[in-house]
């Protein structure tokens, strides 16, 4: 694991330690900040979430170009962090659009994850691995 994956990890776990806030109770107050038209939520939904992760890749790029002291390393970081909200939104609002409960979708992941990892298939192509 780079350094980068090591501190995005324990970015991860300190700020898991600091929120109490479930998958469900998120797709509902996201909800709540959700203006757009409509008519056209699928379409504006996905184009959101591939451009807030592009945003993400950006950034990353960014900082594999040109590098930082470990003070901008930590803002970028966090910049990332504040993008990776963004990403969740969408998701969020995604699944709403789908009728699908956010906090399902997080599950059945992880269940197929495991399910992966157990026949020792995490790594390969394709969706039926």
């Amino acid at each position: 694991m780079n350094k980068l994956e090591q501190d995005a990890n324990n970015w991860m776990k300190e700020r898991q330690t600091m929120s109490s806030i479930t998958a469900t109770e998120y797709q509902i107050r996201a909800a709540e900040t959700a203006i757009f038209p409509k008519e056209k939520a699928l379409e504006y939904i996905t184009l959101g979430l591939t451009g807030e992760a592009g945003e993400i890749a950006n950034k990353v790029k960014k900082l594999i170009r040109d590098g930082a002291d470990i003070e901008g390393y930590n803002d970028k970081l966090n910049q990332i962090g504040a993008e990776l909200g963004d990403v969740l939104w969408y998701c969020a609002m995604l699944a709403k659009e789908v009728d699908m409960n956010l906090g399902s979708i997080m599950e059945g992941n992880l269940d197929k994850l495991a399910d992966r990892k157990a026949r020792n298939r995490l790594q390969g192509d394709g969706d039926n691995r």
